[in-house]
């Protein structure tokens, strides 16, 4: 874990600023996934892609094959020798990840039926559990609909990590661990939030799923 967490700052000197904050976030998602809860993450615009991206990371393999367990392997060709074999050297295991935006109807539904500042809190509301992290993206720290996500996360006894910038907005007193990047401009902001979670990224899958 030191090794990427040094070679991250060597490339992005700048982030030498939150290397505490970001080696706690590592710490906060490693329990989390060891307790068997999940990441749910929401953001805007290019946040929502960034969004989309660590989930892509989590979910499959990012630099490492995880191959299933022996146990899994053993179970799907019980239930179907040819596909089961087949699944078995295809899928990957992943670390349990949700991108809030991407349910289009419940989303539209809320936009429409509710109010559209609460669709990322009405899926925190109904997915949210103990132990599991809402992980929010805003180089503002002001977005609404991200801020009353992390409400009802706290309500519900979740952890909440804010990945913020400019001087963190609201979302930097709800987050219980804030890593608020030290730049001003939006697109400088999320150039530095892309090494961030490769880096947080990188440790899990190095934590949890051997060469």
């Amino acid at each position: 874990m030191e090794e990427i967490e040094k070679q991250l700052i060597e490339r992005y000197p700048l982030l030498a600023a939150v290397e505490v904050q970001i080696k706690d976030a590592y710490e906060a998602m490693y329990e989390c996934f060891a307790s068997g809860h999940k990441l749910l993450i929401a953001g805007n615009g290019g946040s929502a892609a960034d969004a989309d991206h660590i989930v892509g990371e989590l979910m499959k393999g990012f630099i490492k094959k995880r191959p299933l367990s022996e146990e899994l392997k053993k179970s799907l060709q019980n239930l179907d020798h040819i596909q089961g074999a087949e699944l078995s050297r295809q899928l990957q295991q992943g670390l349990p990840a949700i991108a809030l935006h991407n349910h289009q109807a419940l989303n539209t539904a809320v936009l429409n039926d509710i109010d559209g500042t609460v669709m990322y809190a009405q899926q925190v509301c109904g997915y949210g559990q103990p132990g599991d992290i809402f992980l929010g993206i805003s180089t503002s720290g002001n977005s609404v609909d991200v801020y009353n996500a992390a409400l009802i996360a706290k309500a519900k006894k979740m952890k909440v990590i804010g990945l913020l910038g400019k001087n963190g907005g609201k979302l930097k007193s709800t987050s219980d661990i804030a890593i608020i990047v030290p730049e001003q401009e939006t697109f400088k902001i999320q150039e530095l939030h892309l090494p961030i979670y490769h880096a947080l990224c990188l440790m899990l899958e190095r934590t949890f799923f051997e060469e």
